[in-house]
């Protein structure tokens, strides 16, 4: 067998819970499959630029540090929001990237990513062929937005709609603990963007004990402010407390988010996204306003995408399972592709690794079916919550130290 040379990987854009369990999934797959070495990209493509790297054997000593690094939330190498520019408009950023590849002799590029990063693995897979490059580059799926194309859904996307769920059931309950005599709204604030599946998740909470949120409001259907005042009047007149899950960017018929209306999303960022908050806030804002009760909005932020100690063992394993799959795709000879999960069961639930051209996937978004919503456009569907049930599964325990999650921590020293 011919001697295999080295890999590197990188994490790029927002993290996730599970994402180095991803890395992990690499690391573990490559080492086993006699690659030489692998490193890591530390802040992804952008760090790489500037031939910031770590070989990833001076990190990763046994395997409990796999096991340590499959329960450490964030980026473990680091992460960046770096738009790889079009080939023909800088072509010099390309020789220096393939440069750098070629100096560490490497034979597979990895991306852990989303939308975002499967455009950088299409750039540089594309070329590589122009230019005739032997590396291989495969993509593997993250982001809790779960809005990849192709994949029955995305590692990260679980254990945050668990966190989701499980955190709508506890402030529904503290809510409904302060509703004597006197009426509560509670608006919450989940991220998304675009797609509405983590705002869907809150559904979840609706369970033998607990009522779950009484509205949900997803970004794929116009949001519409009076039909919205008016369906929580009715609500106040029935019930003292109402809890309301809306996502951070859900849009007014004129196209504006909701929560630029106070003066929010100045911030732009290299792909163009608007930062959206404080849809919450303005929303329980005008209900106050409006209706002359107690308000309170809630946004889950990063704690959506940071909360390891909730992580479900389905998103953990279905994490270092295609992170293995792009190691083993790029010893079949695959390359400009992007590892999917296909759903192959659903009682018991059952998942493999399968593998699309990125060129499908890439900049391509995917929202909540409109049969997932109801008519209103206030609530998911039963069909939704099938969906998501299975993937929120299980539990995967951190190492306690003194009380408290131990994670795997990069030791820095600059490149290696």
């Amino acid at each position: 067998m011919a001697t295999k040379h080295n890999i590197i990987v990188g994490q790029s854009g927002g993290p996730t819970s599970v994402i180095n369990s991803s890395l992990a999934g690499v690391y573990k797959t490559a080492k086993e499959r006699g690659y030489h070495k692998v490193y890591g990209m530390l802040h992804g493509v952008q760090g790489l630029l500037d031939e910031q790297y770590v070989d990833l054997s001076t990190q990763i000593h046994s395997d409990m540090d796999i096991e340590l690094l499959k329960r450490t939330p964030s980026a473990f190498l680091g992460s960046c929001r770096y738009k790889l520019p079009d080939i023909h408009e800088a072509p010099d950023i390309y020789e220096k990237l393939f440069k750098i590849l070629n100096k560490l002799d490497i034979e597979v590029f990895i991306y852990i990513g989303g939308n975002d990063s499967m455009d950088t693995i299409k750039k540089l897979s594309d070329y590589a062929i122009l230019k005739g490059h032997d590396q291989k580059f495969l993509g593997v799926p993250k982001t809790i937005d779960n809005d990849l194309a192709l994949t029955d859904h995305t590692p990260g996307f679980g254990s945050a709609a668990k966190y989701i769920a499980a955190s709508t059931k506890e402030v529904i309950r503290d809510a409904l603990g302060l509703s004597y005599n006197k009426e509560n709204i509670t608006v919450l604030e989940i991220m998304g963007r675009n797609a509405g599946w983590l705002t869907g998740a809150t559904a979840l909470a609706k369970t033998e004990e607990c009522n779950g949120p009484d509205l949900i409001y997803l970004p794929e259907l116009t949001f519409d402010m009076d039909k919205f005042l008016k369906k929580v009047q009715e609500l106040v007149h029935k019930q003292k407390n109402v809890v309301i899950a809306v996502s951070e960017g859900i849009k007014l018929a004129d196209g504006r988010y909701v929560c630029e209306l106070s003066g929010g999303s100045e911030y732009v960022d290299a792909f163009g996204h608007k930062q959206l908050q404080g849809t919450a806030a303005y929303l329980a804002g005008f209900l106050g306003a409006k209706i002359g009760c107690k308000t309170r909005s809630i946004e889950f932020s990063t704690l959506q995408r940071s909360a390891s100690h909730m992580a479900s063992r389905t998103d953990i394993n279905e994490a270092f399972m295609v992170g293995g799959a792009a190691v083993k795709a790029a010893d079949e000879g695959d390359t400009g592709k992007m590892v999917v999960i296909d759903r192959v069961a659903d009682d018991p639930y059952m998942s493999a690794a399968g593998i699309y051209d990125v060129h499908r996937i890439a900049n391509n978004e995917k929202l909540v079916p409109r049969e997932w919503v109801n008519k209103e456009g206030n609530y998911v569907t039963e069909e939704f919550i099938d969906y998501v049930k299975p993937l929120i599964q299980g539990d995967y325990p951190p190492f306690m130290v003194n009380g408290l999650p131990q994670h795997l921590v990069l030791k820095k020293g600059g490149k290696r």
